[in-house]
């Protein structure tokens, strides 16, 4: 009997703390959730060839459990989709903004596959915040079967807020602005563009024998006499 009700009570007690803990967590509602969106367009830099990317997948490695929640104190801010949907969208987006957005993944020249290892905020000093979205793509060129990743990092800083409207705003504009500098970074840096053009197929340097060959053209031009040795 004592035994039987001291697990009754133990059971009771531990369903009390849990209904503590969870009155206590941020839950979404339309007043605390943000939209992230990409405001600038992003022009990608220019191809020595027409090309098509094909976006197949965004895949989490955040490790976070609650990825839609980015900021926990004053009652939680939220996002309104999953940051992997988040990026997958604005990247096509992008990209069809720019022609270079394939119909399907059969017509694609390049097929992305990519990598979250971070979406949302990361702490600063104090009570700052700043925005952070850390990207590895997977570039596979589909006629040759190759991969090779491109790495894209975006950060943005705002100052730090008191009232909840203002946090609400910031939060939204580090964050959209973290994921416009992260695509741009990708779309438009070196590492993207030496996987498309690769220093193989880079016009090569003039072999020395045609250097000589060239030199000698000018001098006999100049009015020198050039005699074979």
């Amino acid at each position: 009997m004592g035994t039987h009700y001291w697990l009754s009570q133990s059971f009771t007690l531990l369903l009390f703390a849990v209904a503590i803990a969870s009155a206590g967590e941020p839950k979404p509602t339309p007043e605390n959730t943000i939209s992230i969106k990409i405001e600038n367009e992003i022009k990608p830099q220019t191809f020595p060839r027409p090309i098509k990317f094909f976006v197949e997948k965004v895949i989490d490695r955040s490790g976070n459990p609650q990825p839609m929640l980015v900021l926990e104190e004053r009652g939680g801010v939220f996002l309104d989709k999953q940051p992997t949907e988040v990026v997958q969208q604005a990247l096509q987006d992008t990209l069809q903004k720019s022609g270079l957005l394939a119909g399907d993944r059969a017509s694609a020249d390049y097929l992305l596959t990519l990598y979250l290892f971070h979406f949302g905020l990361g702490s600063g000093l104090g009570g700052e915040y700043y925005g952070k979205v850390d990207l590895n793509v997977v570039v596979k060129e589909v006629a040759s079967g190759k991969s090779q990743e491109v790495t894209a990092l975006g950060t943005s800083v705002r100052g730090a807020a008191i009232r909840k409207k203002n946090i609400l705003k910031n939060t939204q504009a580090n964050i959209s602005e973290a994921l416009e500098a992260a695509l741009r970074n990708f779309l438009r840096g070196t590492k993207l563009r030496d996987v498309i053009a690769p220093q193989d197929a880079k016009p090569s340097m003039p072999s020395e024998k045609t250097t000589s060959s060239l030199n000698l053209t000018l001098e006999c031009s100049s009015g020198y006499h050039i005699y074979p040795s």
